[in-house]
């Protein structure tokens, strides 16, 4: 039997697993679930080392690792599989559809917390190599696999893992499926992603809440004044007012420009996606050049003062935000840390007291999008989808590919087999069977496709 053959009759079990897989409550943010993590880890190292993949948990300052490697010649090349076995958080739980830990089917979707990001996506590739194990086809490159379990609450000890495991990671390449395609009829190779910094401001005014009545109009309200804040962030034409924020800033390229207008992006169809009343975003620039190569500042969340039922007529003592900020190339986290950390204190009102926690970040990265490595994935894709994709970038950030550039040397191809409305971090995440198919059998041909390539 051939690798693709098995794949053929092993479809209804692959997916078992994979509901199986998805049962571990794994989420990293939460210390309640940090028996479940390991649990989890035990499992997938276990799986792995039943399909012939050497594998171990090894352990981090946080949640462990699961290593894996299959070796085959000195003389092929050695390809890096990236993936993460943590989940976001569940909640809000009323607004799912089912339980988020048993997943079912429903209108052709894999319904469960970590289905597209990134239990569904991993396994695709754990599946593909079983391909090979399964019927003593030897592989035709050496594999290694670095499985995380800290993605989804900031990554916080893995560059120090790859780092201080930097030989036994080498690799010539990094393959990472942990995105998404461009939509459900057009698969896509991703050539960027940006960065992320992020920062928490905390407004602090008297030293206790106090009544309204007896000191509203004479003592300054943080709320009012955060809400200052933000609003100075930016200006009228959604520009970034940070002195200094575009110093570095890469402006989009021709190349980039005219990659994305061979896309069959459509606005209407764009807004409609998200239910929301209109588009609104930098002046001057395209959508998707917005959310692909442009830098952006959001406000994550807010919160101060009283919350309850009812009324409560009070000036609170205090009030805060979180703030993120995408990056483009050139643009250092830290830098930008810092500069929004400057910024805020020269606007904050003086009759209160401001704070900027600084929590850096990961810069934005670009594959070279000439040389081989692409033309391969693009071979597989082809034929795992039955379409040529394109070349597109995506908004979010993956900090471990910076990390994987700078200590391992090697680049990294981003193949998502997610879509973008698969409600990754959201409610009723979701995997396209579809999509989880035509991926397992690019990943398969991926496997082939990149031993053509001469390290």
């Amino acid at each position: 039997m051939k690798p693709k053959e098995f794949l053929d009759s092993h479809k209804k079990e692959r997916l078992d697993q994979l509901f199986e897989f998805l049962r571990f409550p794994s989420v990293s943010a939460k210390s309640e679930h940090k028996g479940d993590i390991v649990k989890c880890a035990e499992w997938l190292s276990g799986h792995l080392n039943k399909i012939g993949i050497s594998s171990k948990i090894m352990p981090t300052g946080g949640h462990p690792v699961v290593y894996g490697e299959k070796l085959s010649s000195t003389d092929y090349i050695t390809v890096l599989y990236y993936g993460h076995y943590d989940v976001q958080p569940p909640e809000p739980l009323n607004l799912w559809k089912s339980t988020p830990f048993e997943p079912i089917i429903e209108d052709g979707y894999i319904l469960a917390r970590g289905s597209t990001d990134d239990k569904g996506q991993l396994w695709t590739h754990v599946k593909a190599f079983e391909a090979y194990t399964a019927t003593n086809s030897k592989l035709p490159i050496n594999i290694k696999i670095l499985f995380e379990g800290e993605e989804e609450s900031g990554s916080e000890n893995l560059e120090r893992f790859v780092k201080e495991y930097k030989d036994m990671l080498k690799a010539d390449i990094v393959v990472v499926s942990d995105s998404a395609q461009f939509s459900k009829t057009q698969p896509a190779v991703t050539f960027g992603l940006r960065g992320l910094s992020f920062v928490e401001v905390k407004v602090t005014g008297p030293d206790r809440d106090l009544h309204s009545g007896s000191f509203g109009g004479s003592i300054g309200n943080p709320i009012n004044a955060l809400a200052k804040i933000i609003a100075g962030l930016h200006d009228e034409n959604g520009h970034i007012t940070i002195d200094g924020f575009y110093d570095d800033v890469v402006e989009v390229s021709n190349f980039e420009k005219s990659e994305f207008k061979k896309l069959p992006h459509k606005d209407e169809e764009y807004l409609k996606k998200t239910g929301s009343k209109a588009l609104h975003g930098e002046k001057g620039y395209s959508t998707l050049e917005r959310i692909w190569s442009r830098p952006t500042l959001d406000v994550n969340g807010i919160t101060g003062g009283y919350q309850g039922e009812g009324a409560k007529t009070i000036i609170p003592s205090w009030a805060t935000c979180k703030i993120t900020m995408r990056l483009v190339p050139n643009q250092n986290p830290n830098d930008i840390c810092n500069k929004i950390g400057k910024f805020i204190m020269k606007i904050c009102a003086p009759y209160v007291h401001c704070e900027v926690k600084k929590h850096g970040g990961a810069p934005a990265v670009i594959v070279p999008t000439d040389g081989p490595w692409l033309d391969a994935a693009g071979r597989a894709i082809e034929k795992g989808f039955g379409k040529a994709p394109v070349f597109m970038k995506e908004g979010g950030s993956i900090p471990v590919v910076g990390t994987f550039k700078h200590v391992l040397g090697a680049d990294t191809l981003l193949l998502g087999w997610g879509q973008s409305d698969d409600n990754a971090h959201s409610p009723n995440e979701r995997f396209h069977l579809d999509d989880f198919e035509h991926g397992t059998y690019a990943a398969l041909e991926l496997i082939e496709e990149l031993s053509k390539v001469k390290a």
